[in-house]
């Protein structure tokens, strides 16, 4: 047995975020738990009970000493990774909340849900600041900027916005045109937005211009998450099409395309007969069958 084994992960599980030290691995699923895990040993450290759905969203606080969480029963808990008791329960969405996200100053914290808003929140005290409305569909995905000013939010209605975190107005809207969008986040230093959707495409937008300069093709599937590395000039993208793929932001190009290797490639299962589909479908899943 690997000794970095996670074995007890649960199905359905969405969000993988690190601690901000690195040492912590919390994860959220359809179990209705959030686990936290020893990233060195792969042991589970704590399992956190309190939402009665599924949970779709973790984040951890800038300090790491505290987790958000979004769930599908429409509120968000704030933990204490401390102790894994519940501090808080932010009641105020309407829908499932699918994202949540700390400011870089972790005094704030926003969530974004299917029922088409954002909310910011005081992280100390859990009151709501301010409900931010203009999406018409769900909000998908939220990010702020490092340098804490702005919070990016998208979704299926195609829209990028950009909100003052300070004054909640909506001081810019990106029309993209490229089918749902997915996944947002900002370069480390808060000029470049990049965008990930189901058309396949990453693109990359100037903040200031609100223009789109560079279009990233080469994902053969939607695109489930985008970030930067922390010297501003390579990408990173994940796809459904099961690859991660290195971009230089300067240029566009993509610099290396990453595919993990599946259990059994290269096995070539063939001249079996009576395999019903469900049986097929795992087969290419693990990669024993084209």
């Amino acid at each position: 047995m690997p000794q970095n084994s996670f074995t007890d992960t649960p199905i359905g599980c969405f969000q993988l975020p690190f601690s901000p030290q690195g040492a912590t691995l919390a994860s959220g699923s359809t179990d209705k738990t959030l686990k936290l895990w020893d990233v060195g040993t792969g042991q589970v450290l704590r399992t956190l009970h309190g939402h009665q759905a599924a949970i779709w969203s973790v984040a951890f606080s800038p300090r790491g000493t505290m987790l958000a969480s979004g769930s599908e029963d429409q509120t968000v808990k704030l933990w204490d990774v401390g102790t894994g008791q519940v501090l808080r329960t932010l009641h105020g969405h309407q829908a499932a909340v699918r994202s949540v996200a700390f400011s870089p100053q972790g005094a704030m914290l926003a969530s974004g849900a299917w029922d088409q808003t954002v909310k910011l929140w005081d992280a100390s005290t859990g009151e709501c600041l301010r409900t931010l409305r203009g999406h018409t569909s769900w909000v998908w995905a939220i990010a702020f900027s490092p340098d804490g000013d702005t919070l990016a939010s998208t979704g299926p209605d195609q829209t990028l916005r950009l909100w003052s975190a300070c004054s909640g107005e909506c001081v810019r809207v990106l029309q993209t045109n490229t089918g749902w969008l997915q996944s947002v986040t900002f370069s480390p230093d808060s000029r470049t937005l990049a965008s990930g959707s189901l058309d396949h495409t990453v693109k990359l937008w100037n903040v200031s211009s609100n223009k789109c300069f560079r279009d990233l093709q080469g994902h053969t599937a939607w695109i489930w998450s985008v970030a930067f590395c922390p010297d501003n000039q390579t990408l990173a993208s994940s796809s459904e099409d099961e690859t991660i793929r290195l971009w230089d932001v300067r240029t566009g190009e993509c610099m290396r395309a990453l595919r993990a290797e599946k259990p059994y490639t290269c096995m070539n299962v063939m001249g079996v007969t009576g395999l019903t589909e469900a049986t097929i479908s795992t087969l290419k899943i693990l990669g024993a069958v084209d």
